[in-house]
């Protein structure tokens, strides 16, 4: 059996505990055979270098953020296989900008996220209050066109954390749309990946990401899944994985896949 962690942070991104030999050793530890380390891309359509140094890593840091994982790939070989991978933030308006940013280098895999609806952090505990239900359906719908739009923009491989917005919102779960259904259709047409998520643990909701109603969904529209921690202290890398992984067979999921230079490759459940 093939384990893996396609999602993991570092001290670059100015949020997360540790270097990056840390998750690797990490990895090592728990036994994984694959592991991806995929920080926070710098905002490129920033005139400032590092606009927000406690969110993502600076523009001047993201060339030796490749190198050094490029690095640490051959240092590791034989013990551990190295993804290189990023989160990116996915900005509809940006996404060219972004694609010529990543073109230069050869990623195993590019996440997006959608970090940000209408210019407000999904993980803005304020952003509900005051808010009608009809308020609320238009900010949940607004939230998944943007997942649906990075999907169709053929930039990421993956797509991260689909309903990170019930975060420090638990009550975003239960605002009754059909948008979810609709995006999951769209993804599956377009053949992008999601990933079990399981830092949500680690905010208010608990468990992970995505809920199992949309794991099913998902499976129902062909959805392929893959892992990852969301860690941003070694502590956590390759967490929940064997229950995500019994979770998935009893859904009905028969694999889930990694990416290595961008190639997709299932592993049996």
């Amino acid at each position: 059996m093939t384990t893996f962690d396609l999602h993991t942070h570092h001290d670059r991104c100015g949020h997360a505990r540790g270097i990056i030999r840390d998750y690797i050793e990490a990895a090592i530890d728990r036994g994984l055979d694959i592991i991806g380390i995929s920080d926070h891309t710098p905002y490129f359509s920033s005139e400032e270098d590092q606009p927000y140094p406690h969110i993502t890593m600076a523009k001047s840091q993201f060339t030796e953020y490749v190198k050094e994982v490029q690095s640490l790939k051959q240092l590791y070989s034989g013990k551990i296989d190295v993804l290189l991978g990023i989160e990116a933030d996915f900005f509809p308006e940006q996404v060219e900008n972004y694609r010529f940013h990543f073109e230069k280098y050869a990623f195993d895999y590019i996440i997006g996220s959608v970090h940000h609806v209408e210019g407000v952090s999904i993980f803005n505990r304020g952003r509900w209050d005051g808010l009608s239900t009809q308020d609320k359906v238009r900010t949940k719908e607004t939230y998944y066109s943007l997942i649906e739009q990075s999907a169709k923009s053929g930039l990421f491989q993956i797509l991260g954390h689909i309903d990170a917005m019930k975060g420090f919102y638990p009550a975003f779960s239960s605002i009754q749309s059909e948008v979810v259904e609709h995006t999951l259709k769209v993804i599956g047409e377009c053949d992008v990946a999601i990933e079990i998520n399981t830092s949500g643990k680690t905010k208010d909701v608990g468990g992970w990401y995505p809920a199992d109603n949309i794991l099913e969904m998902a499976r129902k529209y062909g959805v392929t899944v893959t892992f990852g921690s969301d860690a941003h202290d070694p502590e956590r890398v390759g967490d929940e994985f064997e229950i995500v992984q019994g979770r998935l067979k009893e859904i009905g999921f028969k694999e889930w896949v990694y990416f290595k230079e961008k190639k997709r490759i299932s592993v049996k459940l």
